[in-house]
């Protein structure tokens, strides 16, 4: 079963030679070694590289573990380099490499080296570590399969592949599992044995029942407005504990930086300014998220928001939560100003996108209703509501597209129809 994952191949392979150091992140096991060892390698032989010159190291192999040593690799990498054409160094693991940043900034230096790596622990995902390269690297995001990945390998209609992405998610291993019960240990064991431990021994976390708490609590409010005073306040009252604003926050910053979660900031769409505080949190991977809660909460209107945040990162665009003000009318002839939301706020270099999730639209009633924050943005981008059911796809009278989901998910170019 071959994933071709085409989207991040042909950004390596229109990254190639441009003197950076191409850093392949994302959250683990989702995919980057796959990548480089096999998509990428494999790109390389077609196009007539000798294997003499494509240099593959994995730290995590016993066979390379000498290569941990900063040393060892150096000197390695360079005694291979024989002639003046081009070599490729494919490095996995690198954070097992004791000062890797010495490293690879002094092979930086040959200029007939082309240099690939990825790393799969916290400690090289976290963001500081990408700045080390002081602006010579270039990274490359990778995120677990997209629904249109996973669509493409299952023999499934739409409908029981969406019920089973919704659930499972889409990290690489989980399709290696035939059993309901097989899927769910392996994506429990997952978070538990990887990204918490990952967390925990970097961050030299004592008390790790708060940090898994603050998980249960995070995965039950996907989608939903929170900031680090609310999550103490619930701490209080549901769980009788104390824990502050601050140590919350430095949570928080440890799961993005390991890319589990992904926070989104508000935007005020009339005032053309950020809202520092609430913020909403999606996870890099559903599958995760129901995990986390034992597959006991499954709200599929919830979900259905989180994996569409998730496909439009995917694709490339920035995305924030918009906020509009609306006056409505009241019993007394008067007018009152509302705030109403914007599920997301879609940009990319001067192109936006207003885009509302929206589990169904049975009637004129709840269509007015969904469209009533678009209704209230008076510019001229582009407005669209994602429906669940398989609705066509048109515009109404008031210039709102309206999409069905699977036609949002499996056609990259949706936005642009």
């Amino acid at each position: 079963m071959l994933i071709k994952r085409d989207l991040y191949l042909n950004k390596l392979i229109s990254h190639k030679h441009n003197t950076f150091i191409k850093i392949i992140s994302g959250i683990r096991r989702c995919g980057k070694s796959f990548l480089l060892f096999e998509l990428f390698k494999n790109h390389l032989i077609q196009n007539g590289v000798p294997l003499s010159h494509i240099i593959t190291i994995e730290l995590d192999n016993f066979r390379d573990e000498k290569y941990q040593n900063p040393e060892e690799c150096f000197n390695y990498v360079t005694s291979l380099i024989q002639d003046d054409q081009m070599y490729y160094l494919l490095l996995d693991e690198v954070q097992l490499m004791d000062k890797f940043v010495s490293v690879l900034n002094g092979l930086m230096r040959i200029k007939n080296l082309d240099i690939y790596v990825t790393g799969s622990n916290s400690k090289f995902l976290s963001n500081e570590v990408v700045t080390e390269f002081r602006g010579r690297g270039d990274e490359i995001r990778v995120y677990p399969l997209s629904f249109s990945e996973f669509y493409s390998i299952k023999d499934k209609n739409w409908d029981d592949a969406w019920t089973e992405y919704c659930l499972y998610g889409g990290m690489p291993a989980v399709l290696k599992f035939e059993q309901q019960n097989e899927k769910a240990k392996y994506l429990q064991d997952l978070f538990r044995e990887t990204y918490i431990k990952d967390i925990v021994d970097r961050h030299k976390i004592i008390n790790t029942e708060e940090l898994e708490e603050l998980l249960n609590i995070m995965s039950s409010n996907i989608s939903c407005l929170i900031n680090p005073k609310k999550i103490e306040d619930t701490f209080k009252s549901l769980k009788k504990v104390t824990l502050t604003s601050p140590t919350i926050k430095q949570y928080l910053d440890y799961l993005q930086d390991a890319y589990i979660l992904q926070k989104v900031m508000r935007y005020d769409i009339k005032g053309k300014k950020y809202i520092n505080t609430p913020s909403k949190y999606y996870f890099t991977d559903v599958g995760l998220r129901n995990a986390r809660l034992n597959f006991r909460q499954y709200e599929e209107t919830h979900l259905m928001e989180n994996i569409i945040y998730n496909e439009l990162n995917i694709r490339g665009y920035q995305v924030d939560v918009g906020e509009v003000k609306l006056l409505e009318k009241n019993n007394k002839n008067t007018y009152t100003e509302k705030t109403a939301e914007v599920d997301f706020v879609v940009n990319q270099a001067s192109k936006r996108y207003y885009i509302q999730s929206v589990f169904d639209l049975p009637n004129a009633e709840k269509k007015e209703q969904e469209e009533r924050s678009l209704l209230g943005i008076k510019d001229f981008f582009k407005k669209i509501i994602v429906v669940k059911t398989n609705t066509p796809l048109y515009q109404d009278d008031n210039g709102i597209v309206i999409m069905g989901l699977k036609e949002f998910l499996l056609n990259e170019a949706s936005l642009n129809l």
